[in-house]
């Protein structure tokens, strides 16, 4: 899977000139007034949408919101130290987020399901790659060293791997992706539960550090032979190609925003909370699901510095859960799962404006 301005005639407008009076103006556009600045801070995974959104919801409303996309715990940390209105995060909220932003009284409301793909780097190779959970946990453990390791030779034998070293790339932040990943694969993999663990900013065995999603993909990109994990959108606006993952049920799947889907829906009636949805969608049962999936939310505070900003990410909110699906699909994440999100729309509807 790899994954102007067209010049009136002169004669019109002296025509349209001559036909107004002083009752009949000549109508003019002007640009939307800007009627408050909000500033957000956190997670890379949901960049590319938000940054759609944002824009959108501006020119409806004139709220501006300056996103800063910093990884999901630069992003907690700036809520809890009053610098930004609003986070957001691909993990969910931890006890000690919790209490980090216990002032502030949280709300955490997922927006998008999104996927973590696993990207690669690989030269006169046009099949795609076929990877499971194990041996992806082998890779980033340093067990698997090299592209002709038998066991990747076995998930994978219509295609001649080279001997090449594989070059794992890694990120070098608190980041949303590697926590997706992580919980991905320890999962899947009793070494790496064991090991690294679940981490927003794991001990990583192996590979070259990168900032960002942008970054890892960049990283990838440049090198030949090489491996790494970034948000899908970032995969498809490189141009890398990703592999195909065995999931829950044995089934080869790519991050497509079908499998999303599906793996958010599967997980729906596991979820005991109603509200905000703060589990892990790793993994999910079906057939059809993509297993390194994750829910990405925004942290909204209910008492806030300023209450006109938190009003105004509240507006946000509701925005993006009513508006929000088309550019979502159009840019390669998935909406949410339609009980899901009429669920949190009864949620926000409610709340204070």
């Amino acid at each position: 899977m790899r994954i102007t301005r067209t010049a009136v005639p002169l004669l019109s407008l002296i025509a349209l000139a001559g036909a107004c009076t002083p009752a009949d103006p000549v109508p003019r556009t002007e640009a939307p007034r800007v009627a408050m600045q909000v500033t957000g801070a956190g997670a890379t995974f949901p960049y590319p949408v938000y940054t759609r959104w944002f824009s959108r919801f501006g020119d409806e409303t004139g709220i501006r919101i300056n996103y800063q996309s910093v990884g999901s715990g630069a992003g907690v940390r700036a809520l809890a130290a009053g610098r930004v209105a609003f986070a957001a995060t691909d993990i969910p909220l931890s006890a000690s987020d919790r209490e980090l932003l216990r002032d502030r009284q949280v709300r955490q409301v997922p927006l998008i399901v999104g996927g973590a793909a696993v990207s690669y780097h690989l030269p006169s190779v046009d099949r795609q790659l076929r990877l499971d959970g194990t041996v992806l946990a082998d890779i980033y453990l340093g067990r698997i060293a090299r592209w002709n390791d038998p066991r990747l030779l076995a998930l994978n034998p219509d295609i001649t791997l080279p001997a090449e070293p594989i070059r794992v790339v890694t990120r070098a932040d608190s980041s949303g992706t590697s926590w997706i990943l992580t919980e991905y694969l320890s999962r899947l993999s009793p070494a790496w539960a064991s090991g690294p663990g679940r981490s927003p900013y794991p001990a990583w065995p192996v590979g070259s550090r990168m900032r960002g999603n942008e970054g890892v993909a960049a990283e990838v990109k440049a090198t030949p032979f090489s491996l790494g994990v970034v948000e899908v959108v970032y995969a498809m606006q490189t141009r890398l190609p990703v592999a195909r993952i065995r999931n829950h049920a044995g089934a080869w799947v790519t991050p497509q925003t079908g499998g999303l889907r599906a793996a958010a829906t599967a997980m729906l009636s596991s979820i005991e909370d109603t509200v905000e949805f703060a589990t892990s969608i790793s993994d999910a049962p079906g057939e059809l699901s993509y297993p390194i999936a994750s829910l990405s939310w925004l942290v909204v505070p209910r008492i806030a510095g300023d209450a006109r900003q938190t009003d105004a990410t509240t507006r946000f909110v509701r925005w993006a859960l009513e508006q929000g699906e088309a550019d979502a699909l159009s840019l390669g994440y998935a909406p949410l799962p339609d009980p899901m999100r009429q669920t949190l729309l009864r949620a926000w509807r409610d709340a204070p404006r």
